[in-house]
C-alpha cells in the first residue's frame, strides 16, 4: 500500500520494517489493537511522511512524480484523504519486483525477499550460491528499482506476458520454502505454503486459461495434500513411502487433479503442469507399491529435457532407481557429480545413501546418511538422516 501510494519500493520497506519492531516492542505491553493491519499501515504511513516531508527526500520525490502519468504521486497525500488498508496489492508488488529493467535472477530474489519474507540465508540457499553473493544481488536490485522511476501498477498484458515466468518461479520458491523450510527447529513454514497458495489462486483467477498458472496452483494443492501425514507424533519427518495416506487431505487431492487434468489437455505442457502430474501420481496411490513408477520416470524424462534443473536430475534418478533397480538410479546419480549446482547440497548425498540402502549396501548408505546430515542446514531433516543411518548401523 505504501508503495503504490508513495511510489519508493525502498523507503516503504524500510517504514514497514520500523512499523513492524514498534508492534514488537508495544503490543505485549499495550495489548493487540482492534485492527492490527490497519495499526501497522498507520505506523509505516506516518513514517513515509516524515521522510516525504525532509527537504531533500521531497526535492528528489518532486522531480520524479513530474515524470509520472495519473495519480501515481511521490508527495504526501492531502490530510483529509481516506487511507484505505484493506486493498491486497501483493500481486502488484509481485510484477514489479518482476520487471524487465532487473534480470531474472535478480527479480526473483528481490521478490522473495520483499514479497515472500524469505532471509537473505534462505534465498541463496534456493538459488545454490554464497549468502554473500545473494546479498549483493538483492542490493543491487533494490537500487535498480529505486532509480528506474517504474510506476506501481498492475502491468498491461503484453508486460504481464514477460514478467509471467519469473513471478511463477517465485510463488514455486516461496511454497518450496515453506513446505520444507531450509533452515531451524521446523519442518515447514506454513505461512509460506499458504500465502504462496493464495497468491497462485489470485493469479490464476486473473489468468484463468493460462496452462502453467493451473499446473503451478495444482502443484502446490497437491503437495501441501500431504502435510499432515509428513510428521509422526513427536514432530519427526516421515518419508513419502511410510506415510498414513488416510490423513491426506482428499478436497486438495481431487482439486488438483482436476486443474492439471485440465491444463495439460488445454496446453502447452510446460514444467509445472509435468510436476503437478508426477505429484497426482503420488496421491492417487492407495499405498507406496502401488505407485505408478514407470510413468512418473517417463515425466521425469520429459520435464528434464525442458528444464535443466539438476534437482530434476536428481529426482529422475530416484525413480529410474524405483523402476529398473538401484544400480540404475546410483549410475544416474554419479553423472550429477560434476554439477556445481549441487556441490555441497546435501540431496545429493541423501538421495546416493536411499540407493545404497536399497541395494543392501548398509555401510555405504550409513556413510552418505551421515554427511547429508551434516549438510543440511533444517534441523527435522537432520534428525531423520541421523536417525535413519542408526537404524541401519544397529543392523
Amino acid at each position: 500500500m505504501l508503495a503504490r501510494r508513495f511510489g519508493d519500493f525502498s523507503t516503504a520497506e524500510d517504514a514497514v520494517q520500523e512499523a513492524l519492531l514498534a508492534a514488537a516492542t508495544r503490543w505485549p505491553t499495550d495489548g493487540l489493537p482492534d485492527n492490527p493491519r490497519g495499526w501497522l499501515v498507520q505506523v509505516a504511513y506516518r513514517r513515509m511522511i516524515e521522510v516525504v516531508r525532509a527537504e531533500a527526500a521531497r526535492r528528489d520525490r518532486e522531480d520524479r512524480a513530474a515524470r509520472q502519468e495519473g495519480d501515481q504521486r511521490r508527495t504526501a497525500p492531502a490530510a483529509d484523504e481516506p487511507l484505505v488498508t484493506d486493498r491486497d496489492d501483493t500481486l502488484i508488488l509481485l510484477f514489479l519486483c518482476c520487471h524487465p529493467a532487473l534480470s531474472t535472477a535478480s527479480a526473483i530474489a528481490l521478490t522473495l525477499r520483499a514479497v515472500g519474507g524469505l532471509s537473505t540465508a534462505e534465498i541463496a540457499r534456493a538459488f545454490l550460491v554464497p549468502e554473500a553473493t545473494m546479498a549483493q544481488r538483492i542490493s543491487r536490485a533494490k537500487q535498480r528499482i529505486r532509480t528506474s522511476g517504474l510506476p506501481f501498477r498492475m502491468p498491461g498484458e503484453g508486460e504481464r506476458e514477460s514478467r509471467l515466468a519469473t513471478v511463477l518461479h517465485v510463488l514455486y520458491l516461496i511454497f518450496t520454502e515453506g513446505h520444507t523450510a531450509s533452515l531451524g527447529t521446523a519442518l515447514r513454514r506454513v505461512d509460506l505454503s499458504e500465502e504462496a497458495i493464495r497468491l497462485t489462486r489470485a493469479m490464476h483467477a486473473l489468468l484463468p486459461e493460462d496452462s502453467e498458472v493451473a499446473g503451478l496452483l495444482a502443484l502446490m494443492l497437491l503437495t501441501e495434500a500431504r502435510a499432515a501425514a509428513r510428521t509422526g507424533p513427536s514432530g519427526e519427518l516421515v518419508s513419502l513411502a511410510d506415510q498414513d495416506r488416510s490423513r491426506w487431505d482428499g478436497a486438495a487431492i481431487a482439486e488438483g487433479t482436476a486443474l492439471v487434468t485440465r491444463a495439460m489437455a488445454r496446453g502447452p505442457v510446460g514444467p509445472y503442469q509435468l510436476q503437478a502430474a508426477i505429484a497426482a501420481l503420488h496421491d492417487e496411490a492407495a499405498t507406496a507399491a502401488r505407485t505408478d513408477w514407470p510413468q512418473i520416470l517417463a515425466l521425469y524424462q520429459v520435464l528434464e529435457r525442458i528444464s535443466g534443473n539438476p534437482v530434476v536430475s536428481l529426482n529422475r534418478a530416484v525413480a529410474a532407481a524405483m523402476v529398473h533397480g538401484p544400480d540404475a538410479g546410483l549410475a544416474a546419480l554419479a553423472a550429477l557429480d560434476a554439477d556445481p549446482r549441487l556441490a555441497g547440497h546435501h540431496r545429493l548425498d541423501a538421495a546416493r545413501a536411499h540407493l545404497y540402502e536399497m541395494a543392501g549396501d548398509h555401510p555405504r548408505a550409513i556413510a552418505h546418511y551421515r554427511a547429508a546430515a551434516g549438510l543440511t542446514t533444517s534441523l527435522p531433516e537432520q534428525r531423520y538422516l541421523r536417525m535413519r543411518a542408526a537404524r541401519l548401523a544397529q543392523g
